[in-house]
């Protein structure tokens, strides 16, 4: 007879199991244009907004008045449609680039 421990385990990784490939885990395809900044290979949308702002930082592209405020470079402004957003739109752009894999 099983533990409770274990049982509460074995009902953990059952769990994990349905959640891996759904929602924010599930994988996404980048448009050709989102590709250019994060590659073009299938990954969950939660490595897509990870590596955005991975070339954010690293292209200091926050607005140092208002870290809040992305000014977009010239492969941003194919993903946002403009010269800047805010952290909270570009959630919102970002979605319109990807499609399920």
């Amino acid at each position: 007879m099983a533990t409770a421990k274990q049982e509460a385990g074995a009902k953990k990784a059952a769990t994990k199991q349905t959640t891996a490939g759904t929602g924010i885990h599930a994988p996404v395809k980048p448009s050709a244009d989102l590709g250019a900044i994060v590659g073009s290979d299938s990954l969950p949308r939660s490595e897509v907004i990870s590596k955005v702002w991975d070339y954010i930082k690293k292209n200091e592209l926050q607005n140092p008045e208002n870290k809040r405020e992305i000014l977009a470079d010239d492969k941003l402004k194919k993903v946002f449609g403009k010269d800047k957003a805010t952290m909270f739109e570009m959630n919102k752009y970002i979605s319109a680039h990807l499609t399920k894999a």
